[in-house]
């Protein structure tokens, strides 16, 4: 499960617009992750560095609850034992290590959910497709800073790239796990 830019700073000219669309979304996140962590599915933080280049995610947890929208941020703020990518840009696997990461975990199968769904989301959803993942994009646990935009995003992950969008709640995980599984025994053959 990637879990793009939720820790955020807000500091941007239409961050009130995403705040209202995010707020909608944070709990659907939050109850995802939960699932995830209990079938054992890794949870990793894809996020924006917001200029703080000597930050660890320990100090760019702190800044973000500092600023707007701090308490959809303390809601979802990751835990020990979830993984955390500094992204430069938008997508998740520009200059970043989380192909070696998902590599190392043996992972062919990306659950995708945060902000903003018709910038990051998409474009992390994008690399991904082009490195062969499964996507699956909850339509309920993405947000842009505008409805119509987020829903254009995810008509383009489904169509284009090939993403599940149904919503978080109809998403079988042991279906998920067990199609990644079966995968990995025809790989081996």
């Amino acid at each position: 499960m990637l879990i793009i830019d939720v820790i955020n700073d807000f500091k941007f000219e239409e961050a009130p617009l995403l705040l209202k669309t995010f707020a909608r979304i944070t709990d659907k996140i939050k109850d995802l992750k939960i699932r995830c962590k209990e079938k054992g599915i890794p949870v990793i933080y894809v996020n924006d560095n917001f200029g703080q280049w000597q930050s660890d995610k320990q100090k760019l947890v702190e800044y973000c609850s500092k600023q707007a929208g701090s308490h959809l941020v303390k809601t979802l703020k990751p835990e020990d034992d979830d993984y955390f990518v500094v992204k430069p840009k938008h997508s998740g696997f520009f200059s970043t290590p989380l192909s070696s990461l998902l590599n190392e975990l043996g992972v062919e199968t990306l659950i995708l959910c945060g902000v903003a769904g018709n910038i990051c989301v998409l474009f992390t959803a994008n690399d991904a497709y082009m490195r062969d993942y499964s996507l699956y994009t909850p339509s309920d646990c993405i947000a842009s800073n505008i409805d119509e935009d987020n829903e254009r995003a995810l008509l383009l992950m489904e169509k284009t790239l090939s993403a599940t969008t149904s919503p978080s709640e109809e998403l079988d995980l042991s279906a998920i796990i067990g199609k990644t599984k079966e995968n990995k025994q025809r790989t081996i053959y």
